[in-house]
């Protein structure tokens, strides 16, 4: 379980093994982890496999590369990486689970000084999670739904957002993992199930 807040990122280094393993490279001064260990990739939760000096490297299961970008990154490109909640650590954002619900895809970028608004694009069968100032998982972000359309949202993006994450590389038409409200999802199963018995 996390909550979204980065506080670390990594650059993607490359894939291993056909694909069924990533490699991020983090500064020195990253936290050390223990294999099996839990972490939030671009809001993908993922196993470590082991660490090599300041290069960890991650299982990628074939519902992974399906369901998230993670299948086709670039070498060098900064992905936003969170460590698991713990009965200590303020839930400054939402609860994400690192499950990704699908992709999304940038369709605008507008500044707005001092900081920015996103319109992605999603599937429409994820429009019943979507809900204005509800929250949502971009990349592992935790953010608030500005307004809602059929098969888009906006969000919008403060300095200390764009400033500690990858967002801020984001451009028009560029893929990212969407993950919806976990307690939006709970609701909806529940009240779509009720009224399919009555």
């Amino acid at each position: 379980m996390f909550t979204g807040i980065i506080h670390h990122q990594g650059l993607f280094k490359g894939y291993r093994s056909a694909k069924k393993e990533l490699a991020v490279e983090v500064p020195p001064s990253s936290p050390t982890l223990e294999i099996g260990e839990s972490v939030a990739v671009d809001g993908v939760c993922l196993s470590l496999l082991r660490r090599e000096v300041n290069t960890l490297f991650f299982n990628l299961s074939q519902e992974t590369l399906a369901k998230s970008s993670l299948g086709s990154l670039r070498e060098g490109e900064r992905l936003n990486l969170e460590l698991p909640l713990t009965l200590q650590t303020p839930v400054s954002g939402h609860l994400v689970n690192g499950h990704v619900d699908g992709l999304g895809r940038v369709l605008r970028i507008v500044e707005k000084p001092p900081g920015r608004r996103l319109t992605i694009s999603f599937a429409r069968e994820l429009r019943p999670y979507f809900v204005p100032k509800g929250s949502v998982a971009v990349n592992g972000v935790s953010l608030t739904v500005a307004e809602v359309r059929p098969t888009s949202f906006d969000v919008e993006l403060i300095p200390l957002t764009v400033a500690k994450s990858n967002l801020k590389d984001l451009k028009p038409g560029r893929a990212v993992n969407l993950e919806c409200d976990i307690i939006g999802k709970y609701v909806y199963n529940w009240v779509s199930r009720g009224k399919n018995r009555a």
